[in-house]
């Protein structure tokens, strides 16, 4: 799998958690009843419940929200979380509880891959004027992570990580530090300013206080949610406000072109066919326009939602060029051996569907002109031999080997008008 099971010795700093999905878990070491609550830092389900030992213990948790402490008997802990539309289980736990001892039940990644971590709420209180913070990476395809807490004008570069190279399932253990508000931003692992997966303008830690920011997953698997908690005491969610954009320019080949959205330059100035980076905008009503050749072209408006990852595809006629939105799904393979790749057809109308295939088997079918393919999973390789056909011909319209596919990568293959016939990129996403 590619989520890593916690692995910290995190009791070292007065936090326990424990890991435990799929059924497996620890039995109790000590009689009595614990208090625990649910916590729910999945976006998946609009509201979930808890039940132990067949009984109902929390209910209609929506995402963002913690439930109240109830008893637990810690000689039977046998539980599972369940979709409160359905009561369907999408996760199940035996956790090892201590008598007396406070827990939040954490609840997190998304459908088809949700699972729980146990946060045991017993840290000693710092002295007056100071805090604690203990940061989750709970994104199961997040990576590694850097987080910077700073004072709200500090620039990143210069700014001194607070936690480093968080890996995804992995807890800081808990920083000391003085009370009051600070910025958060979390970047990729030595990404500082280039890539910014969640900024908090906004994180007051009281005085004497434990906190908890717990760092979550988003639909498009690179940007970041959060949750904030208090031992024992309130929980917020703290959401993005961006979406990640990237623009794709399939027109006549050689013509100049630039592109942005929402101030943001999603293509650079170029010579088509162009190929931008993701740049992060801000979520909510956009529109890109491009530089061509002297003209201005103006896409349709597309309404970004927070957390999502898009690519915005021009192609066909200059003189009516077409616009193709297209949602990505930036998470990782399942598996930590393999990667993903897909196909994007941005020849015109006459040039018809495309066909690709890795090591002879297909992983896009029929992609139409102005079409990209959903990701297919395939095996991580030093040594693949990567095909795009025409359907119905014998002759490749790119071939390419040996090709190295990393574990747990991205990759796009653009097939795009030239001068004198289709360009094919391959662009590893990530």
């Amino acid at each position: 799998m590619r989520f890593t099971p916690w692995a910290l010795a995190l009791s070292l700093c007065g936090a326990v958690l424990l890991t435990a999905c799929g059924g497996k878990g620890g039995s109790s070491s000590s009689s009595g009843t614990a208090s625990v609550r649910l916590l729910n830092a999945t976006s998946s389900y609009a509201s979930i419940d808890l039940t132990v030992n067949e009984v109902k213990h929390t209910s209609n948790i929506a995402y963002g929200k913690v439930g109240s402490y109830g008893n637990v008997d810690t000689s039977a802990t046998t539980s599972k979380v369940t979709d409160s539309s359905n009561s369907a289980t999408i996760a199940t736990t035996a956790p090892t509880l201590a008598g007396n001892n406070s827990y939040t039940l954490i609840t997190y990644g998304f459908a088809g891959f949700t699972r729980t971590t146990l946060l045991q709420e017993e840290e000693a209180a710092p002295d007056s004027g100071k805090a604690k913070l203990l940061v989750l990476n709970l994104s199961p395809d997040a990576g590694a992570l850097d987080v910077y807490l700073t004072a709200p004008t500090d620039s990143l570069d210069t700014a001194t990580r607070s936690v480093a190279n968080l890996q995804s399932g992995s807890g800081s253990g808990f920083i000391s530090m003085s009370s009051g508000s600070y910025r958060v931003r979390v970047t990729g692992y030595n990404q500082r300013s280039t890539d910014i997966r969640l900024d908090i303008p906004n994180l007051t830690l009281a005085s004497a206080g434990v906190h908890t920011l717990i760092l979550t997953g988003t639909d498009g698997g690179v940007l970041l949610n959060g949750v904030t908690l208090v031992q024992k005491g309130e929980v917020a969610p703290v959401l993005n406000t961006q979406a990640r954009v990237r623009g794709v320019v399939a027109l006549n080949s050689g013509s100049s072109v630039s592109g942005t959205i929402n101030g943001q330059a999603i293509v650079p100035a170029s010579v088509t066919p162009a190929l931008g980076d993701y740049v992060s905008v801000t979520a909510g009503s956009a529109t890109a326009q491009f530089a061509f050749n002297g003209a201005t072209l103006t896409s349709p408006a597309k309404t970004l939602v927070a957390g999502n990852d898009y690519t915005l595809l021009v192609w066909g006629d200059p003189a009516n060029p077409q616009y193709t939105w297209n949602t990505d799904s930036n998470r990782l393979a399942t598996s930590t051996g393999n990667a993903k790749i897909r196909l994007l057809n941005g020849m015109g109308t006459a040039a018809g569907p495309l066909n690709m295939s890795v090591d002879f088997a297909a992983v896009a079918s029929s992609v139409a002109p102005g079409a990209i393919s959903e990701f297919k999973e395939i095996s991580a390789s030093t040594s693949a031999f990567l095909e795009v056909t025409k359907p119905g011909t014998v002759e490749p319209l790119y071939s390419r080997s040996p090709l190295t596919f990393l574990p747990l990568a991205n990759y796009t293959v653009f097939v795009m008008p030239g001068a004198t016939g289709p360009v094919t990129t391959l662009r590893k996403e990530r």
